[in-house]
């Protein structure tokens, strides 16, 4: 399509551009976000975007734009260049809004710029320029919590990252990282000295039953996380913050165990779903499931380190079916696409007997408050059950444990501390080598 001079001046300026959909040309005004913004008093229907968040993650980034009222979208991917288009239709570009390219971060794995135009007079465009292809999803959710009506766009890596494949990465990396001594390779000591007295072998049983036992597995679930800040204490503690620090703790501790590994369900602040926790942490393989909280409570005297099981006959106390049902809630307020089709989310979980399960997990429930409640008051001393969603894996034993109570406020000062998280993280790793000392894996063929 031949263009004006005045059409390739305006260009050059930067106050058009040119978009390339479905083999057609589309002219569209590209103008400053300053420019763009609607004065309140001219709103008349235009639905309000009162907030605008992002959460970038190597997993994925997810943009939020929250409004007063339902908003009608529409997305489209584009190439050469990747970028993604978001049309808003009867949406006005408020001050909330044209802060969102400001907080495109240089880190975030997929979106290089933000910027603003206009497809219809009545319709916001949003153009999210990216450095690389991404799989995009957009859907809609409904007013929750203190959440208006929320309009979501994830951005994933077109071949998300298996999370098996992740240990084995991590594993990989280490072995390089091992500083080599007299040029030996990490995994073969030196040669001897050829005038060195050959030293008197010891007895191979130990070794051989060592080398004999698999690699225990534990996947760490820090609760909540991006849309989700879970509790929050009165010094505005988020309870996703401190889980994440504990789990990430709590990692290390076990990563430098002999024979066990540990994965972290998150490693940022993002959100992940309470089913595609459950598939992480049964596609690694995982011997234990550990989910990390620091919930709180109507009263805030409410104190103590408590450890929960799955239940399959109800709850064993009313605070612990208003805490189970709590949790499970917490999809609806980090945000799940309900219709999606992705079988980590959609499909339900196997249906079978878990009673061996439970009985598992409330071996290491015992092991676990015995280890926290020396570093914490417990809140009760037996391990409670409920229905929590998060636990139903039925191979894996699963406990979740409430580290401390965010709404307290001494406890929230431990919650906070560096140190105190490292100490949670240690009497937690502890519980868990006494259970697997008392309770060795089976062996299986598996992988890492």
């Amino acid at each position: 399509m031949p263009e004006s001079d005045d059409f390739i001046r305006a260009r050059s300026k930067g106050l058009v551009a040119i978009s390339l959909e479905r083999r057609r040309v589309v002219r569209w005004l590209l103008l400053p976000a300053a420019q763009l913004i609607v004065p309140s008093a001219a709103w008349g229907n235009a639905a309000r975007i009162a907030s605008a968040r992002m959460w970038p993650a190597q997993e994925y980034t997810r943009v939020v734009l929250e409004a007063t009222v339902p908003v009608s979208h529409e997305v489209v991917s584009l190439k050469d260049p990747n970028r993604v288009v978001l049309d808003l239709a009867g949406v006005a570009l408020t001050p909330e809004l044209a802060q969102l390219p400001s907080r495109v971060q240089p880190s975030d794995p997929y979106i290089a710029a933000i910027r603003f135009g206009t497809k219809a007079p009545d319709t916001l465009r949003i153009v999210f320029d990216l450095k690389t292809e991404t799989r995009t999803q957009l859907f809609a959710l409904k007013p929750v919590a203190e959440f208006g009506h929320r309009v979501v766009l994830d951005l994933y890596p077109m071949q998300p990252q298996d999370p098996l494949m992740a240990l084995l990465d991590e594993k990989r990396d280490a072995l390089v990282a091992v500083p080599r001594q007299g040029g030996a390779s990490p995994d073969r000591p030196p040669e001897a000295k050829a005038d060195a007295k050959p030293e008197a072998k010891p007895e191979a049983k130990p070794e051989a039953k060592s080398q004999g036992r698999r690699r225990i597995t534990i996947a760490l679930d820090p609760g909540h996380g991006g849309e989700d800040p879970g509790a929050v204490g009165r010094r505005g503690t988020y309870e996703k913050n401190v889980t994440l620090a504990i789990g990430r703790k709590l990692k290390r501790i076990i990563d430098a165990e002999p024979g066990m590994r540990a994965m972290l369900t998150r490693d940022d602040d993002y959100y992940v779903p309470l089913a595609a926790r459950v598939q992480k942490a049964r596609r690694v393989q995982a011997d234990l499931f550990v989910s990390i909280h620091a919930d709180a409570f109507r009263e805030a005297r409410a104190h103590g380190s408590s450890v929960f099981a799955l239940s399959e006959s109800g709850a064993t106390s009313t605070a612990a079916k208003w805490l189970a049902q709590k949790e499970n809630a917490a999809d609806l307020i980090g945000g799940v696409n309900l219709d999606s089709r992705d079988p980590a989310l959609a499909r339900t979980l196997l249906d079978l007997s878990q009673a061996a399960q439970i009985n598992d997990s409330l071996k290491v429930g015992r092991h676990m408050l015995d280890s926290i409640g020396t570093m914490n008051p417990l809140h009760k001393a037996a391990v409670e059950q409920a229905g929590f969603a998060v636990l139903k894996a039925p191979d894996i034993p699963s406990i979740l444990v409430e580290t401390a109570f965010i709404s307290n406020p001494e406890e929230e000062l431990k919650l906070r501390s560096d140190r105190q998280q490292a100490k949670f993280a240690e009497s937690m790793g502890d519980g868990i080598r006494r259970y697997f000392a008392a309770n060795p894996p089976l062996a299986r063929t598996r992988s890492g």
